[in-house]
């Protein structure tokens, strides 16, 4: 029988060199690392990070904002042809001063505050300057304050609230009206109201607003005190001089003749009454009463501007405050002398 060339391995031989070989492998698994092989098993998956996905609420928000700026930019295309419309278009236009309408006024004329609007015949309404008209209106004399705005499509509405005399005043050789602010005015011609208004003394044209303000503060406190109570004294002065605010100098009418009266800085009420209650008596002793000077407490000077280059005659002073003494000791011939008694 012929041998094959490969050496015969016994069985156990065979059996033999298994075992071990399985011992050697056993024994160096654990110092090789052990590797899977690629034909074997699948290779691991690597894991990879992800955004989060945008939620609902975020993706409202997102929409909200849209549908804001879409609304307006078509309230803005809409505002935009309105106003390219609007300042454009003939039927805006102010055509004339009869449409213009005025309220309010009774002593400035139409004429007067139309001419404010003189520029704007033939314009936009929109392209009128309110604010500078308003402006320009409240600097004519009359007015005090007023309102301007647009009537669309074509109008203008003037409102004015017109000032409130309380005295005439005397400036130079013309007699004007004056308000409690010191605001002159020219007399209107139109108006049929008649005024009955003592005339303020000591106002100059030129002279500014806050001084001519503060003397009709003077004015108007005299005002108050003479009237206190309801009596109405202010009704019997013809002219009050305020040119100087520590003597003011009332002229009170009387049948026999008006009298002047200096009355200080204070006091007012309490010192008029010293002339009503005395007026008789001070007759009686001076032929012609022209003026009485009651500046100073418990002392009576009668006709102080008569004679101004002489020694005046002082009455002395009673048992009441800022009163004169009753006749008796010749007063008039006193004064005439230039003594003092």
């Amino acid at each position: 029988m012929a041998r094959n060339g490969n050496p015969q391995i016994p069985d156990e031989v065979r059996a033999g060199t298994r075992g071990e070989s399985d011992e050697l492998d056993d024994r160096f698994s654990d110092l090789e690392p052990e590797q899977d092989s690629p034909f074997l098993r699948a290779q691991k998956r690597v894991p990879v990070r992800r955004g989060p996905l945008p939620s609902k609420k975020a993706a409202n928000r997102v929409k909200i904002v849209l549908i804001v700026v879409i609304v307006l930019a078509i309230i803005g295309t809409i505002w935009a042809f309105l106003y390219r419309y609007g300042t454009h278009s003939w039927r805006f236009q102010l055509e004339s001063s009869d449409n213009i309408e005025i309220t309010g006024n009774d002593h400035v004329s139409r004429g007067e505050i139309a001419k404010v609007f003189g520029g704007d015949i033939s314009r936009n309404i929109f392209a009128v300057p309110l604010d500078e008209r308003k402006k320009q209106l409240e600097e004519v004399p009359w007015v005090e304050s007023a309102t301007v705005m647009r009537i669309l499509p074509d109008r203008i509405r003037v409102n004015v609230v017109e000032r409130k005399p309380i005295a005439f005043a005397q400036v130079g050789s013309r007699i004007q009206l004056i308000d409690g602010h010191g605001v002159l005015m020219e007399m209107p011609f139109s108006s049929q109201t008649k005024y009955s208004f003592p005339v303020i003394a000591g106002m100059n044209e030129n002279e500014p607003l806050s001084t001519r303000s503060a003397r009709m503060k003077i004015y108007l406190q005299l005002v108050k005190e003479l009237d206190a109570g309801g009596e109405r004294n202010s009704r019997s002065l013809s002219e009050v001089d305020v040119s100087d605010p520590d003597d003011v100098k009332i002229t009170v009418d009387d049948p026999d003749g008006a009298v002047l009266v200096h009355l200080g800085s204070s006091n007012f009420a309490e010192r008029f009454h010293v002339y009503v209650t005395h007026l008789k008596e001070w007759r009686q002793q001076y032929q012609h009463l022209d003026s009485v000077d009651l500046r100073y407490d418990r002392q009576v000077i009668l006709n102080p501007d008569s004679h101004p280059s002489q020694p005046q005659a002082a009455l002395p002073e009673t048992h009441e405050p800022t009163a004169a003494k009753p006749a008796g000791t010749k007063p008039a011939a006193a004064h005439k002398s230039g003594k003092k008694h």
